[in-house]
């Protein structure tokens, strides 16, 4: 039964009945945020923080629309974009730095990266939320702690272990040790844990199916959204890593961000050729938030409801 309309509580009650009656259904409106709009206030910090987010990649633009002559007589470069952008792009993939081959490097570490990171969550992120097994507790506060851990302090014996294995200088000495995340496994765990009923579970079990039967058929599709994020996250930290690659690759076999920093080797810097390699390997990234941010936004908004 619908509650009674305030002209009709006004009549029958008095106006301080209806003024009561228009003050509550306010307070429930905003607390429930179904008729709540923004406000100015809420704008303005939007448009900041998006002002904020496109002002380096825009000032990246203007530097590698110009010349380095310009570029030292005015490190301030103009609003206006020059017209030496498309020329500085030629010159980058000209230069004495494989940078083809570079990116191809990247798009293999982030690819198999990201692959490998949101198989391997998801199963931990599984085993953790919906398998009951002894010291299951301890063993996730222990891969969450290790998270505050510096990558640095692992650089020398996991270098040792690289050379040992003979992978210094290959592909898979980057692979390798980013096949899964601490962070991935956490956020998977915390995802199946309420968005995958244990009745599914018991309905394939009852039905024959094997535990790794169950994970591939109802716990890996419940968990596509949450893993289009990680999917994505992962895929933009590989590409834009640097330290570690920089460290176990060197120049015969570099990824972009340790191409892009050969291109500053030497006595003289030419900002804007440098500028023009930040751009390309920019690029990529633009185009992954293009074709893939819808999904991305889903599987933050999915991951972060619980019920």
């Amino acid at each position: 039964m619908s509650a009674p309309s305030i002209p009709f509580i006004e009549q029958t009650a008095g106006k301080s009945a209806a003024r009561s009656a228009r003050r509550r259904r306010k307070g429930v409106a905003l607390a429930g945020g179904s008729d709540r709009r923004p406000g100015w206030v809420t704008y303005l910090v939007l448009g900041l923080v998006i002002v904020g987010s496109v002002f380096p990649l825009y000032f990246t633009v203007l530097l590698a629309s110009s010349d380095a002559q310009t570029i030292a007589q005015n490190p301030i470069p103009s609003p206006i974009p020059g017209g030496q952008l498309w020329d500085n792009l030629v010159r980058v993939y000209q230069s004495d730095i494989d940078l083809w081959q570079a990116t191809l490097n990247s798009i293999i570490v982030a690819v198999a990266t990201s692959a490998s990171v949101v198989f391997f969550s998801t199963l931990a992120g599984y085993s953790f939320a919906k398998l009951r097994f002894k010291g299951r507790g301890p063993l996730l506060v222990f891969v969450i702690a290790t998270m505050a851990v510096p990558t640095q302090l692992g650089v020398v014996p996991l270098f040792i272990v690289m050379k040992e294995l003979g992978l210094v200088g290959n592909l898979m000495a980057v692979i390798l040790p980013g096949m899964v995340t601490a962070f991935g496994v956490f956020w998977m765990t915390q995802y199946l844990d309420s968005a995958l009923p244990y009745e599914l579970i018991e309905a394939a079990r009852v039905d024959g199916a094997s535990m790794f039967r169950t994970f591939w058929s109802i716990a890996l599709p419940a968990a596509r959204p949450a893993a289009a994020m990680l999917a994505l996250f992962t895929f933009i930290a590989s590409w834009t890593n640097f330290f570690w690659p920089s460290i176990v690759l060197g120049t015969q076999t570099p990824t972009l961000p340790v191409a892009l920093q050969l291109l500053q080797a030497g006595f003289f810097k030419d900002i804007a050729l440098i500028m023009a390699g930040v751009v390309i390997s920019v690029i990529p990234l633009i185009l992954v938030f293009l074709v893939a941010g819808r999904q991305l936004v889903a599987g933050i908004m999915q991951g972060a409801v619980k019920g």
